[in-house]
């Protein structure tokens, strides 16, 4: 199954959300803003996505600006930053049994879909 780490309001989630339906495959939708990810659950998804949590941050939030920008913050603490500010988390982000993309550009959906 695929999941998809979705933001309704965001154009590249809902684009990301469509390439997903098209491709037919069973899919649940996990709108993050709503139902908040742990700690945990996102360390699974950056370690799942292979990549240094500071990757998954969405720089140009003003909570991050305003925040944490300016700060040297460990892998935790980032982490714990977007659980804290779920905003924060770049989107969308597909998950299937093996392998994870944050989806922009859109193709990237696509390729794991192919895989999966």
């Amino acid at each position: 199954m695929i999941t998809i780490y979705h933001n309704p309001r965001c154009t590249k989630s809902r684009q990301g959300l469509d390439k997903i339906e098209a491709s037919g495959k069973k899919y649940q939708v996990h709108k993050y803003l709503e139902d908040f990810l742990s700690v945990s659950e996102l360390q699974e998804i950056v370690q799942k996505l292979n990549i240094n949590p500071i990757d998954l941050v969405r720089k140009n939030e003003k909570i991050w600006k305003e925040n944490y920008k300016e700060r040297q913050l460990s892998d935790q603490e980032i982490i714990e930053a977007m659980v804290t500010h779920p905003k924060l988390i770049e989107r969308p982000i597909v998950i299937s049994k093996k392998n994870a993309v944050i989806g922009r550009p859109t193709e990237l959906i696509i390729e794991l879909l192919n895989k999966s």
